[in-house]
């Protein structure tokens, strides 16, 4: 069985006790394992190639960013390759990926790191949110894909999916309820495998657990089970959904 942090003691959840949590875990990852996608950036632990793909996946589809990505890192292989390129060349290998100030603050950040940190990216959550463009999303996200740290990365597939799973009802547009959501996933973490946790998270959101589908609640007793047998269908309630989705990197 996986190994978890700790109990679950938030107000107003139906909680699960601890052989349940284990078995959502177990659930999780076996069904990750079998039916996650296979993707380029999960083939490498090299900190600067996962920092890309995290960049390039802001508000794109992940399919979308597949021939960039490696077109980029066969381009900029290094954190030096890139830190010395002329701006207008990195612009013109991000072409056709749009929000180009993702690119310039991805290579603004880069020559911070080949500054300060002789080019290795710090494993320090808040020395990684020093450099340029890295918000705490982004630190939570290559402190467990690329240090195997236990940090949880918020966005909105993970709230989406965890407040399916645990029957939250909240506004998930308040920031009371993402910081319920931060405790709730950091106490559920995989301590032995964050990365993969994550990621399963990712992808359920993407391939199961999705937006648009009928409301069927159900308890969260049978929580993995009922997401892969019933497609993850339960209600989500946000009074702000539709002013405030796009503040949230959706990975779908």
């Amino acid at each position: 069985m996986c190994q978890f942090r700790g109990k679950l003691e938030l107000e107003g959840l139906k909680k699960m006790n601890e052989q349940q949590i284990q078995q959502f875990n177990h659930d999780l990852l076996d069904w990750f394992h079998r039916k996650g996608r296979k993707l380029p950036w999960r083939k490498t632990d090299n900190p600067y190639y996962i920092w890309i793909s995290e960049v390039m996946l802001q508000q794109t589809q992940v399919n979308t960013v597949i021939p960039y990505y490696d077109q980029f890192i066969k381009k900029f292989p290094t954190p030096e390759a890139l830190a010395d390129a002329p701006e207008q060349e990195v612009l013109k290998s991000w072409e056709g990926l749009g929000y180009y100030s993702r690119a310039r603050n991805l290579q603004k950040g880069v020559r911070e790191m080949v500054a300060s940190y002789n080019g290795e990216l710090p494993k320090n959550k808040s020395e990684l949110m020093s450099l340029t463009g890295v918000g705490p999303y982004t630190a939570s996200a290559l402190m467990s894909m690329a240090y195997h740290e236990p940090e949880p990365a918020i966005d909105g597939n993970l709230m989406r999916v965890l407040s399916r799973v645990f029957l939250i009802d909240d506004d998930i547009a308040k920031q009371k309820t993402r910081k319920k959501f931060e405790k709730l996933a950091s106490d559920l973490i995989v301590q032995t495998e964050p990365a993969y946790f994550n990621q399963a998270l990712m992808d359920l959101g993407a391939m199961v657990c999705r937006r648009k589908l009928p409301t069927v609640r159900s308890a969260h007793s049978t929580a993995i089970v009922a997401l892969m047998k019933k497609g993850c269908s339960w209600n989500i309630r946000s009074r702000a959904a539709k002013q405030s989705q796009e503040r949230f990197i959706m990975r779908c």
